[in-house]
């Protein structure tokens, strides 16, 4: 009983209403759909009935027909149960059944992932990411999903020449793979363990429900060829004791599970401190130099990049990703010299970050994810000014000054991995997969 409102799905509740109690309203709501079924499916007793949900955040319970049907926990992954005992007449009259399947249709593609000491390889070939991560996150419709929003998005990825992404973080709708297999775009395909920062969180109890979310995002996405790795957590308190058993287990049961791709978790941790980073394939790491620590001081990036990477890689030797770094930046802002939040500063930490980064691709760093693609919402807080600003697009998908300079970074990069031997050649040579 009481208020209720029409709801679109796939859609974020909290951005559809007015009222400022539903924005920020965080429990349980209920969504109530009547669906009529064609006289077939509910008449003949060879055709299975199966409820789909694609998503539901977090915890779901499910009724049909008001009878108690189904529960899962977890979001973000799809989950389904038969209901045809729930939906079906039972005739009276016998029926003459033969063999009957049930039978769809699945592109796929083949390729091989490998992971050396110094290098990531796909098809046995090299391969460098030169991409961002993302949200699900646009006006209005929050996280639902939208077929325009998801084409703008990769046209712009193509724009800026980025081959690869990481579903930061939670696993993404399936369109949104469906595409990457498309147009040749790698996806580090990431579950939705953020947070993990208290003893608690590594006990026995999280364990074994990170590996069943595991288990639920291998089976939903193993068969897209664009997904090349797995990632169990990001930014977890790593250093823990508790945390070198936990991510053991965890990445161990990912492996067997799925045997043909490298695991990994993208850390924040300190490389001596790190109790998890034994057990991955890629080191993934995220660090903000010149942002939440020496405000201003761009000068100490080359050198503090330089040190960060050699840190890890002697101590593990292992191929290294720069899973994030970047800089808040409101559009419109300028400021020289380069102040923080302007677009100026924004570009010129990039540059750093690129300098830093160039001496250490072709040796045993293998990738570079900007944080983020565009802008997204977030809780309110004073150090937020309507959302999180490092996207080098707006929230609306409008470029911001450091996009140009990424974009002619990606292409170049790109360039030279198509034509390693020859000069470069244009940017925007055609919009086709880069892999």
């Amino acid at each position: 009983s009481g208020p209720t409102l029409d709801m679109p799905v796939p859609s974020s509740f909290n951005d559809i209403g007015q009222d400022w109690r539903l924005r920020h309203f965080v429990g349980w709501v209920w969504y109530e759909r009547e669906v009529t079924l064609p006289e077939r499916w509910t008449q003949d007793p060879r055709i299975r009935v199966v409820l789909r949900i694609g998503s539901a955040h977090s915890y779901a319970i499910v009724w049909v027909n008001g009878i108690n049907t189904l529960e899962h926990e977890g979001g973000y992954l799809p989950f389904e149960v038969d209901i045809s005992s729930l939906v079906q007449v039972r005739l009276t009259a016998q029926t003459s059944v033969g063999p009957v399947s049930d039978f769809y249709t699945l592109p796929v593609g083949i390729r091989t992932v490998a992971v050396t000491e110094s290098q990531f390889l796909i098809n046995g070939k090299p391969f460098y990411f030169h991409g961002v991560n993302k949200h699900e996150d646009a006006d209005i419709r929050g996280k639902g999903f939208d077929w325009t929003l998801l084409v703008k998005d990769f046209n712009l990825l193509l724009w800026l020449g980025a081959n690869a992404f990481r579903t930061s973080h939670y696993p993404y709708a399936e369109e949104v793979l469906q595409m990457c297999d498309r147009y040749g775009i790698v996806v580090i395909d990431e579950c939705p363990a953020v947070g993990l920062v208290l003893p608690q969180h590594f006990s026995n109890m999280s364990m074994n429900h990170h590996m069943r979310v595991m288990e639920e995002l291998v089976r939903r996405d193993k068969n897209h060829p664009a997904v090349v790795m797995w990632s169990v957590a990001n930014e977890p308190a790593s250093s823990l004791e508790s945390a070198g058993y936990y991510f053991k287990m965890v990445i161990t049961h990912t492996k067997a599970v799925d045997p043909s791709r490298p695991v990994t978790f993208v850390t924040n941790s300190n490389y001596a401190a790190d109790k998890g980073a034994p057990y991955v394939d890629v080191i993934c790491v995220n660090s903000y130099y010149s942002w939440y620590h020496d405000y201003g001081h761009l000068e100490l990036i080359q050198l503090q990049l330089g040190t960060q990477f050699e840190n890890w890689y002697k101590t593990y030797h292992k191929p290294i990703i720069q899973s994030e770094y970047g800089a808040e930046t409101i559009v419109g802002f300028h400021q020289d010299p380069p102040l923080m939040f302007s677009e100026e500063y924004q570009k010129a930490l990039l540059e750093q970050y690129h300098l830093g980064l160039d001496e250490k691709r072709g040796k045993y760093v293998v990738g570079e994810l900007i944080w983020n693609f565009a802008d997204f919402m977030t809780n309110q807080t004073p150090q937020r000014v309507l959302g999180n600003k490092k996207g080098i697009f707006t929230r609306q998908r409008q470029p911001k000054a450091a996009a140009f300079l990424l974009r002619e970074r990606y292409w170049k990069i790109a360039n030279e991995t198509r034509y390693p031997h020859s000069a470069a050649r244009s940017q925007c040579l055609e919009n086709s997969p880069l892999i």
